[in-house]
């Protein structure tokens, strides 16, 4: 670049015409020596692994390396400035003119190398990223493909045992699993999914439930209507509902109930999900491939820190579930 600036400016300047020619030689040839240097220079940089190594051992490195290459495009163009008299061969010998040309090399090298570096840093950056978002969409399938057989396991046992006593209200729970699985094959398209279709696969997923427990299950819902505005991880409240009832119901002689509430706080989702019985933390581990250690890694995935997870014994042997989602506006 340098080059070609001063080949633009010997053209555009008034004087000589054969020293102008001879100018435009001399630069030409030093844009294809720098270009033929810098190009070393970044094999020998790839080649030492430069681009590892920490700024307290790079910097030194750099400074000494552009003045070795700012000496020695020194003497590569002495064989053309002798020839085309451009200066005179006591003043291209002289010590301070040696160290003066080398010091503009170098700052030409310097400058040519930290844009090197930058271009270099942020390629690494977007590969990182790139690399980063891979990983968390190959993590997020992976677990997904373990809820859906999990749900569709007892889903068709629920139906299986209404097709001969009920064959009406059989033909309505297939149609409640056909919904569900319509929104889950959609959902597996993206990470995540609208607060109020994940609604409604928990109402069809609990009126699958009822189909079993009849009496047992009871549900209630108190959802502000503000939810509808956020994103949510697909199945991830169905799968929470669905601990709920196997942990905490099905254990219960009487059954008991389930409650779904939302609530939006400074931009902020609450979901608080109630059942009758009781937490163990050992007992739910055994559970852990599809329950809650699946959803603590999803929400970590999708939000990181921003998320916020939860899981208390209440009083009158209630269990709260509790999660907090950010407001995700660029989905």
């Amino acid at each position: 670049m340098p080059a070609i600036l001063q080949i633009i400016a010997a053209i555009d300047a008034s004087g000589d015409s054969g020293v102008k020619v001879q100018r435009i030689i001399l630069y030409a040839y030093e844009g294809i020596f720098c270009l033929l240097l810098s190009h070393g220079y970044r094999h020998f940089m790839n080649e030492w692994k430069w681009l590892s190594l920490s700024m307290i051992r790079l910097i030194p490195r750099v400074i000494l390396s552009v003045f070795v290459l700012g000496a020695i495009m020194y003497v590569l163009r002495i064989p053309v400035t002798l020839p085309l008299g451009l200066f005179k061969s006591t003043k291209i010998f002289d010590l301070v003119n040696f160290l003066g040309m080398s010091l503009y090399y170098a700052i030409i090298f310097f400058i040519w190398t930290i844009f090197y570096f930058i271009y270099n840093y942020f390629e690494r950056y977007n590969k990182s990223l790139k690399l980063e978002a891979f990983i968390k969409e190959t993590e997020l399938t992976h677990l997904k493909s373990q809820l859906n057989p999990h749900f569709i396991f007892n889903a068709m046992n629920s139906i299986r045992a209404l097709v001969d006593e009920n064959p009406a209200k059989s033909k309505e729970a297939i149609n409640q699993l056909s919904n569900i699985l319509r929104s889950t094959l959609a959902s597996d398209k993206k990470g995540l999914t609208k607060f109020d279709e994940e609604l409604k696969i928990v109402k069809d997923y609990l009126g699958l439930e009822t189909i079993r427990f009849e009496e047992r299950l009871k549900t209630k819902f108190d959802i502000d209507p503000e939810s509808n505005d956020f994103w949510v991880p697909p199945l991830m409240i169905q799968t929470l509902v669905e601990n709920g009832v196997k942990h905490g119901i099905s254990k219960l002689t009487e059954g008991g109930m389930i409650e779904v509430k939302t609530k939006v706080i400074d931009d902020e989702l609450k979901i608080q999900i109630r059942n009758s019985g009781h937490y163990h933390i050992n007992g739910v581990k055994k559970a852990k491939g599809v329950g809650l250690a699946n959803t603590i890694q999803r929400l970590k995935l999708l939000y990181g820190d921003a998320a916020y997870f939860r899981i208390v014994n209440e009083k009158d042997n209630f269990v709260l579930t509790e999660i907090k989602l950010p407001h995700l506006y660029n989905v």
